[in-house]
């Protein structure tokens, strides 16, 4: 911003003019003069100015046509205006048309009039001020907003696996919930362990453990499709929102799952039962195991229970029959 005011005076009396300029100078102020709107306009357009002081009665352009002419360059700008006692009419008629104030000529009191000028320079500079501070603030929101978005973003990942974190996974499930219900459909949920992963990880150590997990998180990236949701649940279980799949291709889907994992070269998986890494899985559909996602995710969790407790590495399905 401007240290040095600048004022633009406009008035057909050269006394005024030469009152004004000099007066206003000692003041600070940096003053340029012209004796009719039709040049202070002119002026103007080239060099728009923080204040101007015009009078209202001018030969040709009137002190209300320069003020609109003004407005509409700057809307900035503080305009006061000069009138006479016979003009106050007028005058009112130009604050309500957006001048800052008006002066009676002639001047009794310059004191009074610099005190004026005073306050309209101080509307104009703090004007600008607020202007400068809602540019920083709007600058300063947009970053903040960026950031925000990707807070958000690693707010809903893992960030051991990059799959979907558990809280991710139940407001997606609520939402699947909602929009199958509204149309009809059904999906379906494939909730899985990893057998004995306290083995692997007691065997190799926690950064091998962790190197497993990250690998399966790739394999399931690679087996679903784009609008299937997989989520770390938790520890070493994983599930996956299979939207739009029935219960028969829901299980199509896990025994693809299982077997990619289990046929997955890991390292040091010599250890494990079998000589492989495997995963018991459980599969729940909506709306036959659950009409709300605690019932759905406890349906799909008790039957992984039961691939545990039948031998491991197994899907099991939700109300299928026992053998």
């Amino acid at each position: 911003m401007e240290d040095t005011l600048r004022i633009l005076v406009v008035d057909d009396e050269e006394t005024i003019r030469d009152i004004l300029s000099r007066v206003l100078g000692q003041e600070g102020y940096q003053v340029t003069v012209a004796e009719s709107g039709e040049e202070a306009l002119k002026i103007f357009g080239k060099d728009p100015h923080p204040l101007v002081l015009t009078d209202i009665r001018m030969g040709g352009m009137s002190g209300m046509e320069l003020l609109t002419e003004i407005r509409g360059i700057n809307s900035e700008t503080q305009v006061l205006i000069m009138t006479s006692f016979a003009s106050l009419e007028t005058a009112i008629e130009a604050l309500r048309a957006g001048a800052y104030d008006y002066m009676v000529k002639p001047f009794e009191d310059l004191d009074l009039v610099t005190a004026t000028i005073y306050r309209a320079a101080e509307k104009f500079r703090l004007s600008r001020e607020i202007e400068s501070l809602i540019d920083t603030l709007k600058e300063k929101n947009d970053e903040l907003e960026s950031k925000n978005r990707i807070l958000a973003a690693q707010a809903a990942f893992d960030g051991l696996t990059e799959l979907h974190n558990h809280r991710f996974f139940q407001e997606a499930l609520a939402t699947e919930v909602s929009r199958s219900d509204r149309h009809g459909h059904s999906f379906s949920l494939v909730f899985m362990d990893i057998d004995v992963f306290k083995t692997y990880n007691d065997t190799h150590g926690h950064l091998k453990g962790d190197v497993l997990l990250r690998t399966i998180g790739d394999i399931l990236r690679d087996l679903l499709r784009k609008g299937d949701i997989a989520a770390r649940y938790g520890g070493d279980e994983f599930i996956v929102l299979l939207p739009e799949t029935d219960k028969e291709a829901g299980k199509v889907v896990a025994e693809r799952i299982r077997k990619a994992i289990e046929s997955h070269p890991f390292y040091g998986r010599e250890v494990q039962p079998g000589g492989k890494v495997t995963v018991s899985v459980g599969l729940a559909s909506y709306p036959d195991d659950g009409t709300d996602p605690t019932a759905l995710v406890q349906s799909a969790d008790k039957v992984l229970y039961e691939s545990k407790e039948s031998g491991r590495n197994s899907v099991k399905v939700a109300s299928q029959p026992r053998k």
